[in-house]
């Protein structure tokens, strides 16, 4: 279906740059998808392998942590974790991937109260079984990975969202706009190929006659 223009030499040039524009356009969204394409795949397989390590790390911290519970008393494996000794502070910035801006998270970790030093342990050694504390110090190393994997799933989650919208509009361009300008380029291109000719019949006609009457 072409394009609804006056059939004329002006609306046919500047179609034909309406035309190498939406190439030139659609060249850069092929490229910008495929670039997309690539960063998302690589961002895949980190998460894959990355949730698969944390998954690994929290069954074994978990083990360690039901033998706590099975040797040591519940109210003394409850009072040793009901106050924290330290605190966390989250900072969001952006990174920019293929102008897809994902979060970038960092953190610090400070003790909870002023005066003290930062531990990863809750609570004295006296009296707590060594699987607590080897449990405890499994999940405060995971952290930092589990902050990595937040920043993969957001980044991955707003690049597929981001190639969605880059593939339609590259399909737009490819299957109508262009296609569209194509054919509108071609029939004005017959149109006015047709009034040329018609044109040259009339002139020839009007020579004969002038022609006959000399």
């Amino acid at each position: 279906m072409e394009i609804r223009v006056n059939p004329t030499r002006m609306e046919l040039n500047q179609l034909k740059k309406r035309l190498q524009m939406a190439l030139r356009g659609h060249k850069l969204l092929k490229d910008k998808r495929d670039e997309l394409i690539s960063q998302f795949l690589e961002r895949v397989r980190k998460n894959k392998e990355l949730r698969e390590e944390i998954e690994a790390e929290l069954t074994a911290a978990m083990a360690k942590f039901l033998l706590a519970r099975a040797v040591m008393p519940a109210e003394m494996l409850e009072e040793a974790l009901m106050y924290p000794t330290t605190r966390l502070s989250l900072t969001v910035e952006k990174q920019n991937i293929m102008s897809v801006y994902a979060p970038r998270l960092s953190w610090k970790q400070e003790a909870s109260t002023r005066g003290e030093e930062s531990s990863i342990y809750p609570y004295g050694f006296v009296g707590t079984s060594a699987e607590l504390d080897s449990s405890i110090e499994t999940l405060a190393k995971i952290l930092p990975k589990l902050m990595e994997l937040a920043e993969l799933e957001k980044a991955v989650q707003l690049l597929a969202d981001e190639i969605e919208k880059t593939r339609r509009r590259v399909n737009a361009l490819e299957y109508v706009l262009i296609p569209r300008m194509q054919e509108t380029v071609r029939y004005i291109t017959m149109k006015l190929d047709e009034n040329e000719r018609a044109a040259l019949t009339r002139l020839m006609k009007i020579k004969d006659i002038v022609r006959a009457k000399v």
